[in-house]
């Protein structure tokens, strides 16, 4: 009778095909080690491939450490590190000679050349096939099994993956349409990790004023946000704004919501506007006033086109109580006074957050206090490592959370080729 025939030994088990999970299974099997990579989705990188609307911001090219560091808040530091070992720089290097060019953008953000997050992937996944990854698309991990201080194998539907080593790079949970549903999080506290808490960042926010989703689809570029409670500036931020059908989205009101979010706890949340940052109160009034003297003989609701987007007169007519059949050169200075105010103070208020569906990145996870900064390895299990979301890291949107993903992914992959367990 024939012998049944084991599964083989792996040194590295990556979970996760993901950014950090691709870039982990791929350094770690260029380093010389035997690495399998499980991926439940039939396809790898389904999240990546939606970043940057389709376009992947990989990375953000500030390449001073610290001032890199400063984008994530206090938990920063803990990539310090992986940023030295794997930065920015080192990042378009990576891609580059994997044959993506890429192109610098405002506020630094890095892109491939061809605009395509395509490219990234399949440039991973050559990355991966040169390291001699074994990959297993449709491989759900069902359980973990641990004895004392050591993961002994995982367990999938239809077998089990027996690994010296494992990576855990199995995302958060924003966007579980892609598979990042949190089902590492719950591994990891049976493991006896501390999860922080859990919450939808990088998020839209939703308005209670019904004006504010009247023109879904307009798009404000080169304003200012600020958040307020009890009548002081809690944040702010300068870019693009994009109103919806439930309220405000676009780059600055993901990077603002965060703090929105924490302050929602503590009571109301005023969010205002300043369509004009660049022109103080007087400065702004005189352009008006030249305006007016311009379209003089005009009614007050056909002198606005070149000082706002159309969706928007309306609204800022109805606020500014200004009849709007009134000739421009009627137009008193009480009024033109009570016009600028609106322009640099539209307000309203936050009326909560969305949830992990629209959220393009987790904040909370697996506890930093538990993990080694210098190798990603677990400070429970000692043949463990984490990479990328499942981490309590999160920075601002710009290709900051991709950056992380890499350089995580990449020690991780890194240590586990290269540490004597």
């Amino acid at each position: 009778m024939m012998e049944k025939e084991k599964n083989p030994v792996f040194d590295v088990a990556v979970i996760g095909a993901g950014p950090a999970g691709m870039i982990a299974a791929g350094k770690a099997g260029e380093l010389g080690a035997k690495v399998i990579l499980l991926e439940k989705n039939k396809k790898p990188g389904r999240k990546l491939i939606l970043t940057g609307k389709g376009r992947c911001n990989l990375t953000n090219a500030e390449f001073n450490l610290k001032n890199l560091v400063e984008n994530y808040g206090k938990n920063g530091k803990f990539l310090f590190h992986s940023f030295s070992i794997f930065g920015p720089e080192k990042v378009i290097n990576f891609f580059e000679k994997l044959g993506v060019k890429t192109k610098i953008e405002r506020r630094q953000r890095v892109f491939p050349v061809s605009d395509k997050a395509d490219d990234i992937l399949r440039a991973l996944i050559k990355y991966l096939l040169k390291g001699r990854v074994k990959i297993e698309y449709g491989s759900e991990v069902v359980e973990v099994i641990f004895k004392k201080s050591r993961i002994e194998k995982l367990i999938l539907k239809d077998k089990e993956v027996i690994a010296k080593k494992y990576i855990f790079c199995t995302g958060g949970k924003s966007f579980p349409s892609t598979g990042s549903t949190g089902d590492g999080f719950k591994w990891v506290e049976d493991l006896g990790h501390k999860i922080e808490a859990l919450s939808p960042a990088l998020v839209p926010i939703k308005i209670k004023e019904s004006w504010a989703r009247e023109m879904p689809g307009l798009s404000l570029k080169n304003i200012e946000i600020s958040a307020w409670q009890k009548e002081k500036k809690q944040c702010s931020a300068f870019g693009e704004c994009l109103f919806t059908h439930f309220g405000l989205s676009g780059p600055i009101i993901l990077d603002i919501s965060k703090k929105v979010g924490e302050l929602l706890k503590n009571g109301k949340v005023k969010i205002t506007i300043d369509l004009k940052p660049a022109l103080d109160f007087a400065k702004l009034d005189e352009r008006i006033k030249r305006d007016f003297g311009k379209y003089k003989n005009k009614s007050f609701k056909n002198c606005l086109g070149d000082l706002l987007p159309n969706k928007l007169i309306g609204i800022v007519i109805r606020m500014s109580k200004i009849n709007p059949e009134k000739k421009a050169n009627s137009i008193t200075r009480e009024e033109r006074h009570r016009l600028v105010k609106i322009l640099k103070n539209l307000e309203m208020i936050a009326d909560g957050l969305f949830g992990f569906d629209s959220a393009i990145i987790t904040r909370g996870g697996v506890s930093l206090k538990e993990i080694d900064s210098k190798t990603m390895k677990s400070k429970i299990i000692n043949n463990l490592y984490f990479a990328g979301e499942i981490i309590d890291i999160d920075g601002p949107t710009g290709g900051f959370n991709l950056q992380s993903c890499w350089s995580t992914g990449f020690l991780a992959g890194e240590s586990t080729a290269r540490d004597k367990i």
